[in-house]
């Protein structure tokens, strides 16, 4: 019978396994753990739910791909413009618009590639092979072959193969990292836990792709394949829509409003030039024809991707690392961020902060495995000589202990667990020395940590014969087990509500809790259970947190002020969440929502919540995913980090998804959009910063390319209407067109900030790339060269002894020469130009007015460039009146910036004005209004949601 039938029939994978015990488990799956199943059995159970491994979905092919990247409006424009220069007989121009085209297409098809590869990245985490007893005999299978009811045995250093429910542990502890996001390793146990548990509390699970990092354990496989928890997050992965960029729409709603313009202009022209003038048709056909070739803008392609490109390598440079080209300007749209919080918002290493004995509390300084910080009580610098029973803690950390603290290159490297060496770290503040320690008092025996024991004991000597046990685990084990506590230099009775109370109140600043006791015994060669467990004298305890890094904080600050939210999302306890928030000047953290509580809000009222919260706790897979759909359909742009298999399908339906470059895992770094290479939020701060500048400078080339588009338009359209010949000849136009771009164009990738970038707040996404300001300077600046260069061509066409050549070479090079003066008015919005920055604070802008200088001596006097764009040589004279025009538009157009920065055209208002801070992040919310419907964001939100539910 095919799989899926039988997975109807079959309710097996939807059976909360981590809630019932072993005993239900294995009557439920029909297996006795000492025997296993027989090949009889395996046989029936593989037929029955298929072989463990996930399934791939339908790709499209190579060449689909690859064709599918012609689909867009604009390439439509440039296929025309290549065919119709082609029909001119102009075949180079032709072949290097096709050109154009193809690198766009390729670039296109390349990241889409990548964006695929997501999925086969989710296998490469998954194990190869299994070691299972069958027929009650142990072997070493594939782990494809594994089907449920199988038994696993797991040693340290194993990948579980399969969702396993422990049936025996020992001393087990795995690494669920690419589930939770948390690298911390999780102990395991045969205990059922309650039946709506987060999947990072179900500690009798086993889940595939995971790594066991300490122990051994047996497990029965429960889920295989596609019905494990990575397989769903696989499937979910391959059912979120990847949106398009905030960039990418208002290029097709440009593209749109740019074909419409140029067919509505030609088919006009057409039309007067045959009915009215009643001119020939064919005639009237190329002049439509030079009108669109005119006024389509073929470098613009070539402009934005040198632009995307550029700063695709400043932020390289400063850990951003940028797969897909659009990414870079969507960073600087960006209105939320969702982070993950330990590695990004935190350093990802554990420190010891505070110290609680029976007499005071102990703050400890600094962060980290440098060894470096004091002690303080009150605030006041602590003697730790005055308080012996802080001493002995200390010893008792130091000595109870299996890690290592090593120096590698200048900085302090852990081996071990990452708590433990963080009571190293906090002994050597003290000015402990691990050999002198260990030598006053050498280790005798140990009874190593264990998750059914939760504690840690070893026992000590000194050399005056006196022999003792040091103990230290959790909290609420060791205050069991102890019947006194040290109050400074004499002994009492326990007052364990005391100490939970105080247990509390450092649970509540989000620092985890380990406790120390003691216990003097006489002489013994080995430690047993029996005795470690009784009468053991309670010291008090540690409080241990990963800070928060020191960057983070100064960049969620900067966030906030550049109207950008920041939300922690974690995986993560809520107390730990919200402590951390505090710690990096989060905006809310009065409330924290929990993953659990997050599946109890339906849909309609999750958007609501999700701007409202900005932490989230012990959140899944699915929580993320629907957390990014709610806020977009809020109208935000979300950035999401992660760095787990978990992650990744939230990296891929947020607008930029950001993958950890150290810890995060290749399915994460496939689906993302960008990667930071030292796991740092600071670095996203600063990435949205080099995003604000890409968008800036992309807006200043459309500034500057437009109105050349437009000049060459409309002197043909005149010329038409007037009955004129042609001041410029198609050719000629696509020449400008391209070598303007290529030139000119590009220089405005390398400029740098304007103004404090920071300091405003997020575009609107809505916003078109023909806002009022950017049309009125287009046909402001259109004008002032059409009536130059035209003026100049009618007035040398009024000289009978002037060949047209000269007269359209005249207008070409004044076009050009003008577009060069106007390049340096365009280097800023509104700060003048004529300073000694504004004129040569880009070296770029120098070189590539020397680079068009020297092409354009090359069209005007290389022979054979005069035979293939009909131009003729000129004289001084002539480039004087070039340079007069080009004169003349850098003086009226700074003048309209003067008018501007009085506040005297209100129309010519850009992004660059609006308020920083929440007041601007409001403004540019109510200003997206409508673009979430747009691209479909509102019909999709707590889509996964819903099919959670039926899982």
């Amino acid at each position: 019978m095919a799989r899926d039938e039988h997975k109807m029939e079959d309710d097996q994978s939807k059976k909360a396994w981590h809630a019932l015990d072993v005993e239900e488990v294995t009557a439920a799956l029909d297996v006795d753990p000492k025997q296993g199943l027989d090949d009889n059995e395996v046989e029936k159970r593989r037929e029955r739910y298929g072989e463990n491994r996930l399934e791939q979905g339908a790709q499209r092919s190579s060449l689909r791909r690859f064709v599918s990247q012609f689909n867009n409006l604009f390439i439509y424009l440039l296929l025309v413009a290549g065919v119709v220069t082609g029909l001119l007989g102009e075949f180079l121009d032709s072949g290097v618009i096709f050109g154009v085209v193809l690198i766009i297409a390729a670039i296109g098809f390349i990241q889409e590639g990548r964006a695929e590869r997501a999925l086969e990245s989710v296998q490469k985490i998954l194990s190869h092979d299994a070691r299972v007893t069958r027929g009650g005999k142990r072997k070493k299978i594939s782990a494809e072959e594994l089907v449920p009811g199988d038994i696993v045995h797991l040693d340290a250093g194993d990948r579980v193969p399969a969702d396993l429910r422990l049936v025996r542990a020992k001393n087990l502890q795995i690494q669920e990292a690419a589930l939770t996001g948390e690298s911390t390793g999780v102990e395991k146990s045969t205990d059922p836990v309650e039946k709506d548990a987060e999947i990072g509390d179900r500690a009798s699970l086993a889940h595939s792709g995971t790594v066991v990092t300490s122990g051994q354990a047996i497990g029965v496989v429960a889920r295989i394949g596609d019905e494990t928890e990575i397989g769903r997050i696989s499937g979910m992965l391959s059912e979120v829509e990847s949106l398009k960029t905030p960039l990418m729409r208002r290029l097709d709603a440009f593209t749109k409003t740019l074909s419409i313009a140029i067919v509505a202009l030609a088919a006009i022209t057409f039309a007067v030039g045959t009915f009215l003038w009643g001119r020939e048709w064919g005639e009237m056909f190329f002049a439509a024809v030079s009108i669109a070739v005119a006024a389509i803008p073929e470098g613009l392609p070539a402009v934005m991707t040198v632009t995307l490109a550029i700063g695709v390598e400043r932020m390289a440079k400063r850990n951003a690392i940028i797969r897909k080209l659009p990414a870079v300007e969507t960073l600087g749209a960006v209105t939320t961020i969702c982070a993950d919080k330990t590695g990004t918002l935190t350093r990802n290493e554990m420190t010891a902060k505070t110290v609680r004995t029976a007499r005071t509390e102990i703050e400890v300084e600094g962060v980290g495995y440098e060894p470096e910080g004091g002690f303080t009580i009150d605030g006041e610098e602590a003697d730790l000589s005055e308080h012996p029973d802080v001493l002995e803690m200390l010893r008792i950390g130091l000595l109870c202990n299996d890690a290592e603290l090593t120096k590698k290159d200048d900085s302090w490297q852990p081996e071990g667990d990452p708590m433990e060496a963080a009571l190293i770290v906090l002994a050597h503040k003290a000015e402990f020395d691990n050999a002198e320690a260990t030598k006053e008092n050498p280790r005798t025996d140990a009874i190593p940590f264990a998750s059914e024991r939760r504690y840690m004991a070893t026992l000590h000597h000194d050399h005056e014969g006196n022999h003792f046990v040091y103990v230290k685990g959790a909290p609420e084990r060791l205050l069991e087990m102890c019947s006194k506590e040290q109050h400074g230099d004499e002994l009492r009775d326990l007052d364990p509500e005391r100490w939970q109370a105080w247990a509390d109140e450092i649970a509540e600043r989000g620092q985890r809790l380990l406790a120390a006791a003691r216990k003097d015994v006489g002489e013994m060669s080995e430690l047993t259970e029996k005795e470690v467990e009784r009468d053991l004298v309670f010291l008090g305890f540690f409080g241990l947190i990963d800070p928060a890094r020191d960057e983070a904080i100064r960049s969620v600050g900067i966030c906030h002020d550049a109207g950008i939210g920041v939300k922690m999302i974690t995986g993560d306890h809520a107390k730990t969440a919200a402590a951390v928030a505090r710690a990096l000047g989060i905006a809310n953290t009065e409330r924290v929502l929990t993953g659990r509580e997050l599946e109890n809000i339906d849909d309609d009222d999750l958007p609501r919540h999700a701007s409202e919260v900005d932490v989230f706790a012990r959140a899944s897979p699915e929580h993320k995913l629907r957390l990014v759909k709610a806020l977009q359909s809020q109208n935000e742009i979300v950035a999401m980090t992660g760095d787990g298999v978990n992650d990744a399908p939230a990296l891929k339906r947020a607008d930029i998804g950001i993958a950890m470059g150290q810890k995060g895992t290749e399915a994460a770094r496939e689906a993302s959009a960008m990667v930071l290479a030292d796991d740092n939020f600071a670095s996203i701060e600063r990435a949205v910063e080099e995003g604000r500048v890409v968008y800036d400078n992309l807006r200043k080339s459309i500034l500057f390319l437009l109105p050349t588009n437009f000049a060459q338009a409309f002197i043909i359209v005149l010329a038409i209407l007037l009955g004129l010949v042609l001041p410029v000849t198609p050719v000629q136009i696509l020449w400008v067109n391209m070598v303007t771009a290529v030139t000119l164009g590009i220089a405005f990738a390398w400029e740098k900030a304007e103004g404090d970038l920071m300091a405003r707040a997020p575009h609107p996404t809505n916003e078109p790339l023909l806002t009022p300001f950017v049309i009125w300077r287009t046909v402001f600046v259109g004008l002032l060269l059409l009536c130059g260069a035209g003026a100049l061509f009618f007035l040398e066409q009024r000289d009978p002894d002037t060949d047209l050549e000269l007269a359209r070479t005249l207008a070409v090079n004044a076009l050009v020469l003008g577009q060069v003066f106007y390049l340096l008015n365009t280097r800023s919005f509104r700060a003048p130009a004529y300073t000694i920055s504004g004129l040569t604070g880009n070296p770029v802008v120098l070189i590539a007015i020397g680079a068009i200088v020297v092409l354009q001596l090359l069209l005007t006097y290389a022979p054979f460039m005069n035979v293939l764009f009909d131009t003729a040589p000129l004289d001084v004279r002539h480039w004087m009146l070039c340079i007069a025009v080009g004169l003349g538009v850098f003086v009226l157009v700074e003048a309209e910036k003067a008018l501007q920065r009085q506040g005297l055209l209100p129309f010519a208002r850009n992004s660059n004005d609006r308020p920083a801070g929440q007041e601007g992040r409001r403004i540019a919310g109510s200003e997206r209004v409508g673009d979430a419907e747009s691209d479909g964001r509102k019909s999709e939100t707590g889509g996964q949601h819903s099919d959670k539910g039926g899982r």
